[in-house]
This record gives C-alpha cells, sequence and structure tokens, in this order.
C-alpha cells in the first residue's frame, strides 16, 4: 500500500544508491553527517512486526550490507543504527556513520551540537560519497540482489 500522505510513499527520501522490490538505500544529503544512509521499505508499513519474518530478513541484511559498507570507505569510529519512525512513520532504518569528532558525539545526531566539525574534515568525507555508493551496489550485486529499474 502507498499514502499519498507519507513523506517516504510519495518522494524518494533521498538519493537512490540501490532499490529491490522490497526496499531502498538513499543516501541523505545531510551536511554534517555525510554517508548517513536511510533502508526504507518501499511498501508503506510501520513496525518490523507488520512483515512477514522473511521480509524482516531481508530488510535487516539490507541494512547490514549498508552498514558493512560505510564501514569500509567511510572508516567511522562507530555505525549508529535506529529505526525511529516517530515524525515519518513508514519502516526504514537509518544507517550513521559516526566519529568522534562530528558536532553532536556522543549523543545521537538529533541532539544539540557539542561542537563543529572542521569544514576540511566534512569535505574529506564528503569526497567519499561515490566510494561510499559504488561499495553498496557491489556488496548488493555479490549476493545476487537484483536492482529494480527507477
Amino acid at each position: 500500500m502507498i499514502r499519498h500522505d507519507c513523506e517516504l510513499c510519495s518522494q524518494q527520501g533521498g538519493d537512490v544508491v540501490f532499490r529491490s522490490e522490497k526496499w531502498r538505500v538513499l543516501m541523505v544529503n545531510d551536511a554534517d553527517h555525510p554517508g548517513f544512509c536511510r533502508v526504507v521499505w518501499n511498501e508503506h508499513v510501520g513496525e518490523m512486526t507488520d512483515l512477514q519474518p522473511f521480509e524482516r530478513t531481508q530488510l535487516m541484511e539490507a541494512v547490514w550490507h549498508v552498514e558493512a559498507a560505510m564501514r569500509a570507505v567511510m572508516l567511522p569510529c562507530k555505525i549508529n543504527l535506529a529505526s525511529l519512525g516517530n515524525m515519518v512513520p513508514h519502516l526504514h532504518w537509518h544507517v550513521i556513520a559516526r566519529y568522534a569528532d562530528d558536532a553532536q558525539f556522543p549523543a545521537p545526531i538529533w541532539a544539540t551540537a557539542a561542537r563543529k566539525t572542521e569544514p576540511a574534515v566534512i569535505d574529506e568525507r564528503t569526497a567519499l560519497l561515490p566510494l561510499l555508493g559504488a561499495e553498496i551496489v557491489r556488496r548488493f550485486k555479490l549476493v545476487g540482489q537484483e536492482q529494480e529499474s527507477a
């Protein structure tokens, strides 16, 4: 089911890196957190338990592949995984590279900034985004995941 009042149903929600029949990987345009990705279930559901067990497995495997690609390319000190949906009640997972010098670390990225990351550091991380996108696609192709046409 698609709901036109839901922003993740009516819009992509970011730049599509990979799209399967059931879910999509998006790169979120977040200037303070380059590499921030979302793995979004394509159909409008609110919770993991709305999915069949095999669908939950598919979705979590997608999240894990994005995490692995992010660790390999972005070299963060930590990865944050979150499925909140309080503001957008459409099932999606946030995959966020965290660094000791990011603006909110060690608090969640939605917390008040405690510092400002040096612009040169943000630029270095932003330069890695094409490699991150390519690594995400490579990992899904390795496991035989077919990409859907847009």
